[in-house]
C-alpha cells in the first residue's frame, strides 16, 4: 500500500468519529483502531516497517533500570507497573521541549495523564489506571516502545 495513501488513512480515523478501519488490498492488510488501541499491520510490505528501526538510541541512561516485574502489573517491591498499550515513541512531555507530565515523586489520580507515545503520527495520552505515587519512570524521553513494555512503577500507598 502507497505510504501516502497510508497516512491519509491514518488522517482520516484521528479527524473522524470512526473508531476503526481495516482496508485490505491485493499487497496487504490495514488495521488502524483509534483510542489507545496498537495500529497492526498484516502482510504489510517490508519497507513500511523500516522506519520504525531508525529511532536512534538514547545517548545515556537518565531514567532508573526497570525492576523485576511481575505478570499482573505488581513489580517485586509491590508497585504497580504501568505498561505501555502500544508501539511507538514514548515521550514525557506533551509539548516538544515542555515540562514532563509526571516525575519520580509526583502524586497523581487514576486517570491523570502520564506521558503521550506516537503512533504513526498520532500522539496518544497514557492515563493512569491506579493513583499513587510515582516511584520510577522506566523509560527515557523520545525512546521507541513496545507493546507491554513497563513505563512508570507507581506506589499506590502514595
Amino acid at each position: 500500500m502507497d505510504l501516502r495513501k497510508l497516512k491519509t488513512l491514518v488522517d482520516l480515523v484521528s479527524e473522524s468519529n470512526i473508531a476503526e478501519l481495516e482496508i485490505t488490498e491485493a499487497d496487504g492488510k490495514v488495521r488502524i483502531v483509534k483510542a489507545g488501541a496498537p495500529v497492526a499491520m498484516a502482510n504489510a510490505p517490508a519497507m513500511m516497517t523500516a522506519p520504525a528501526a531508525m529511532v536512534p538510541a538514547p545517548s545515556a541512561p537518565s531514567v532508573a533500570a526497570p525492576a523485576a516485574v511481575l505478570a499482573d502489573g505488581e513489580d517485586a517491591d509491590g508497585g504497580h507497573t504501568v505498561r505501555s498499550p502500544m508501539v511507538g515513541t514514548f515521550y514525557r512531555a506533551a509539548t516538544p521541549g515542555g515540562k514532563p507530565l509526571v516525575e519520580v515523586g509526583s502524586v497523581i489520580k487514576s486517570g491523570e495523564p502520564l506521558c503521550i507515545i506516537e503512533a504513526m503520527k498520532i500522539m496518544n495520552e497514557i492515563e493512569a489506571d491506579v493513583g499513587g505515587s510515582i516511584t520510577k519512570v522506566l523509560t527515557e524521553n523520545g525512546q521507541a516502545v513496545e507493546f507491554g513494555q513497563p513505563l512508570f512503577v507507581i506506589d499506590r500507598r502514595g
